[in-house]
């Protein structure tokens, strides 16, 4: 595609994001569906600058506003041509910058290779960071000195993760198939399924991906099953399972034994999961489709349950590196909500296990106020309901298999993983055995 045609689908699916009406993978998804001409390549350059501009927008709008607007055009094509040229520049996209530089005219040129020059460390504190205040705010309170590191990671592309299907794989062995196929791969720090891969590979038309082997997941969201710990024979709920990556990886663990309960809100997300259940060779998953927390579906299966997995709706802040919209699209009004939302379903949740049975409460936030706050509202509200949760050291679980588990763990026994600190998605964690 000539550099000008690219440059104009790159300025239309910006200005197609920058009103955060809808998830950017819905959006850039939608985009590629009217445009089916766009081969992998000008997708791949489609999808990264303008990710890009999602990533750096304080940035970019003020480098944009540098020059003589009139001139430039309209700001989505401003935005377009910084992020696409940025992306090029850092290596996130093929080809060279002469390239770009053939889609602009000379005033043009002569005004981005200007900005491009431009150092944010020069500039103000939200050029730097490129969060709204109220979340950068949240966050300084959070991590203190550690701010800057942790905005300068949130503003990085997540590497490529997956999990080794356990259930009938080895991670040695498909990290020497990878290897054979060309892949850079190489073990996770901290996961005993994980293997981070460089780049972003095309894995559907891969023999390991097609016969189950692999799941791309984020290796802290692969630590999740680990402190479920579910066992042989043990009926198991993952509670807000989404397309199913966590279910996935419990079904593993529970050696395709027992039953494992995969409930959501959402019918369309759980329908996601099947493909996924026929490559991983899981017979023990149950798909359940509820309308919400107190559905009487859940009410059946009441003290019955060994084990609950709750990854809560939730910010989703622990996630800014491969969803850098959320940051734009969440208002500081919806958090009461969505802690509301975290209490309710992680007591109706607890309600469902026998005595002895173990609950973790999960979520992909950074923030206190739907972790560490609610864990404590929970097992507050819980023991009200006259279930009593016991605390459990999330150490415990991790020990025997994470060398260095220490690292993860809060001085209260929580899991907390940062971006900038253990190099995965945000996560937090809290385990609990109900009192037998």
């Amino acid at each position: 595609m000539h550099p000008t045609a690219l440059l104009d689908q790159i300025a239309q699916l910006v200005a197609e994001l920058l009103p955060f009406e809808h998830p950017a993978d819905a959006v850039v998804a939608r985009h590629f569906r009217h445009h089916k001409q766009l081969g992998p390549r000008e997708r791949s350059v489609l999808a990264e600058s303008a990710y890009l501009v999602l990533r750096r927008r304080l940035w970019l709008e003020h480098l944009a506003r540098s020059g003589d607007g009139r001139a430039l055009g309209a700001m989505p094509r401003r935005l377009a041509l910084l992020g696409w040229a940025m992306a090029t520049r850092d290596g996130l996209v093929p080809g060279a910058l002469d390239f770009v530089l053939g889609a602009v005219k000379p005033h043009e040129r002569t005004w981005l290779q200007a900005a491009l020059a431009m150092n944010p460390a020069d500039g103000l504190a939200p050029h730097r960071h490129n969060l709204p205040d109220w979340i950068a705010q949240a966050l300084i309170a959070e991590v203190g000195a550690d701010f800057d590191a942790l905005a300068a990671s949130l503003l990085q592309t997540a590497p490529l993760d997956l999990r080794v299907n356990a259930l009938n794989a080895k991670r040695d062995e498909v990290l020497a198939e990878l290897h054979a196929a060309g892949l850079q791969a190489q073990a996770s720090r901290w996961s005993p399924w994980g293997l981070r891969l460089q780049g972003k590979p095309v894995l559907n038309k891969l023999a390991a991906f097609t016969r189950g082997a692999i799941e791309v997941q984020d290796e802290g969201s692969q630590l999740l099953a680990l402190l479920l710990a579910p066992k042989r024979g043990e009926m198991v709920v993952d509670f807000c399972a989404g397309a199913g990556g966590k279910t996935l990886a419990l079904g593993a663990l529970m050696r395709n034994t027992g039953r494992l309960y995969a409930m959501d809100v959402s019918a369309h997300r759980l329908d996601a999961l099947k493909p996924r259940l026929a490559r991983s060779g899981l017979s023990n998953v149950h798909p359940v489709a509820i309308a919400h927390e107190r559905d009487d579906r859940i009410k059946r299966l009441s003290g019955k349950i060994d084990r609950v997995l709750v990854d809560a709706p939730c910010s989703g802040l622990g996630t800014l590196r491969r969803n850098p919209d959320l940051k734009w699209r969440l208002r500081p009004a919806e958090m009461a909500e969505l802690v509301a939302l975290q209490q309710a379903i992680a007591v109706s949740a607890a309600r469902l296990l026998k005595p002895g049975g173990r609950l973790v409460y999960a979520t992909c936030s950074l923030l206190q106020a739907e972790n560490e706050a609610v864990a404590q509202a929970v097992q507050a509200a819980c023991a009200q309901a006259g279930v009593t949760l016991h605390a459990l050291p999330a150490a415990d679980a991790l020990g025997p298999h994470i060398a260095n588990a220490a690292e993860l763990v809060t001085e209260a026994g929580h899991l907390r993983l940062w971006p900038h600190r253990h190099a995965t998605d945000g996560f937090f964690a809290a385990v609990w055995q109900r009192a037998a």
